[in-house]
């Protein structure tokens, strides 16, 4: 038998972590014997050990090539003289779950991180791509601090459809806009559903998945330059063997998250995000996986970063192009070498490389129409700010490169949503009192809400209004929306309703007022009022009394903390 030779630092392979039976040596022997009952010989159970966590599963259409990409990474470690074992883990298929998906990310991080600490592994390899699951996996990772590495499964290619390319998820909402509208018919938005979503993989724009991603891969977490590889291409399966190949070494190196996520990588890929014009999520997840390492993220320096960080990124659904083209112009090294200027360099990657040594090497080709010099770019300013104001003391978020410019400095009356099921009630009523320079208003769908906060502040445009050819309006709320989406739409309002935060206390006909250029979201009602509200406000809703439901309920945290769980951040 092998015994664990941890005292010099070798990988301890099989007789890592033992299970404790009380006595170390029947324990190495009862788990090789099982072990050997899987077909494994003894030079195999003398290899150091790869985890790859398996996220497969027929609830989520983005990871059906995830089994092709594990045998990938299996081949990959057994080149490099590994032992290879993959193990499932909970897979969030966005579109399948109820309420949220994001009510289940911080589930799937204790799942990643649990199942990596208790099972023998030297290093891992995390397979991922559905928006939460990627998240998940970093936070997962982050608290284990094994040597790690994350694999993305990768965008999907287009679709076509009467001459027009397609992509989930921003052309979905475009269609359904349409729809809703009257401007194509019944038969039409099914033709077109069946065309948008034609591959595997994630969605084909700068959503969630694909800001997500690309954030990996700033922290230094994936392999330089396979954040955009699109799900189909022979090299995302290639850049899968590469992965596996280089657990071992990374492992070696002792580049476990810990090394990699700092506060410098993580102000990288705060740039990042910005010159993206990413997900407003992806402030949310990045937010948590740092605040796993114990590292805090200020929407005030969110700002900051964002006035003088310009979108050089022309990608739907803020620009024209897709993830595929992306990344046939150049991709993430494009991206960085632009950026370089404004990053820290000496940032390490898995591979023990330096971002500022990556950069170093010869460009490729480069293609002006998707990336844009920083001399030159298609915004001058991020793609996110932050707004503070008594209507959000703890700050929103704002996707201005999704917005109309037009509505930035804005003082309207309030339209009041009390809850998601009072807007699904009304929103299309011909009776709704709205017009077009209203502020739609809905409350309670935040963390600790009934909703868990679900992708829902995409608030439709009332049926009137868009059947009269109105496209966009102001939207506030305590919930999320889609980083596939556009509009002027302000998301995370902290602190939320649920807990007493003032969007709870808006009534329709207040007056609110939105200004991008002083980052303030301001209701224009007096303190002496808002505290009468208060005190006259209805119950909240009683929480879960038992399951996760509970746990979630008891322990999430605010939108400006990640929405993580209070007892998995990282001790002071």
């Amino acid at each position: 038998m092998s015994d664990d030779d941890s005292s010099n630092g070798n990988p301890k392979g099989i007789a890592r972590g033992l299970t404790n039976y009380g006595d170390r040596d029947f324990s190495l022997y009862l788990r090789r014997s099982f072990a050997k009952s899987m077909g494994y010989s003894d030079e195999m159970l003398e290899r150091p050990i790869v985890g790859i966590v398996n996220t497969a599963s027929g609830y989520n259409n983005c990871h059906r090539g995830v089994p092709e990409l594990v045998e990938a990474v299996k081949r990959g470690v057994l080149t490099r003289g590994g032992l290879p074992i993959d193990f499932p883990t909970i897979s969030l298929g966005e579109v399948f779950l109820n309420p949220t998906s994001l009510m289940f990310r911080n589930l799937m991080s204790m799942d990643t991180e649990e199942m990596i600490r208790a099972q023998p592994m030297d290093a891992v390899v995390l397979v991922g791509g559905c928006d939460k699951t990627v998240p998940a996996q970093l936070m997962g990772a982050a608290s284990a601090d094994l040597p790690s590495l994350q694999l993305i499964v990768g965008p999907m290619m287009t679709g076509r459809h009467a001459g027009e390319r397609l992509g989930a998820c921003t052309d979905c909402r475009r269609f359904w806009a349409d729809y809703r509208a009257g401007r194509i018919n019944k038969s039409q938005i099914s033709a077109i559903e069946g065309n948008l979503a034609t591959t595997i993989g994630t969605c084909a724009v700068m959503g969630t998945a694909s800001t997500m991603a690309c954030i990996a891969e700033t922290l230094g977490m994936t392999l330089p330059g396979t954040a955009a590889i699109p799900a189909v291409h022979a090299d995302r399966l290639r850049a899968a063997e590469a992965t596996g190949a280089q657990a071992l070494e990374t492992a070696r190196l002792g580049l476990t998250p810990s090394r990699l996520i700092t506060e410098k990588s993580v102000e990288n890929a705060l740039r990042v995000l910005l010159a993206l014009g990413g997900s407003t999520n992806g402030i949310l997840h990045l937010t948590a996986i740092a605040g796993r390492r114990g590292i805090p993220i200020s929407l005030r320096r969110l700002n900051e970063l964002s006035d003088s960080t310009p979108v050089l990124i022309n990608l739907k659904p803020t620009g024209d192009g897709y993830m595929e083209d992306f990344h046939t112009a150049g991709g993430m090294s494009a991206l960085l070498r632009e950026l370089a200027p404004l990053l820290h360099l000496d940032c390490q990657s898995v591979t023990g490389q330096t971002l500022g040594e990556r950069l170093a090497a010869a460009p490729g080709y480069l293609d002006r129409a998707i990336i844009r010099a920083r001399e030159a770019p298609f915004e001058a300013r991020g793609g996110l700010v932050a707004l503070f104001g008594n209507l959000a003391p703890s700050g929103a978020i704002l996707k201005r490169s999704a917005a109309d410019p037009t509505l930035f400095e804005a003082t309207g009356r309030a339209v009041v949503f009390t809850s998601l099921e009072d807007l699904a009630d009304r929103i299309d009523s011909d009776d709704l009192d709205v017009k077009a320079d209203d502020i739609l208003v809905l409350q309670n769908a935040g963390p600790k809400s009934p909703a868990g906060m679900p992708e829902a502040g995409y608030i439709p445009i009332p049926k009137k209004l868009a059947q009269s050819g109105v496209k966009d309006m102001i939207r506030i709320s305590d919930c999320r929306m889609s980083g596939t989406a556009f509009g002027t739409i302000v998301l995370h309002v902290t602190p939320e309703a649920a807990i007493g935060g003032a969007i709870g206390l808006v009534q329709d006909g207040d007056e609110i007022k939105l200004s991008v250029s002083n980052n303030s979201l301001e209701l224009l009602v007096d303190d002496e009022e808002l505290e009468r509200r208060r005190l006259a406000a209805p119950a909240r809703p009683a929480r879960p009394s038992r399951g996760y439901g509970k746990l979630y309920a008891d322990h999430v945290l605010q939108a400006d903390q990640g929405a993580d769980f209070d007892f998995l951040m990282a001790s002071e």
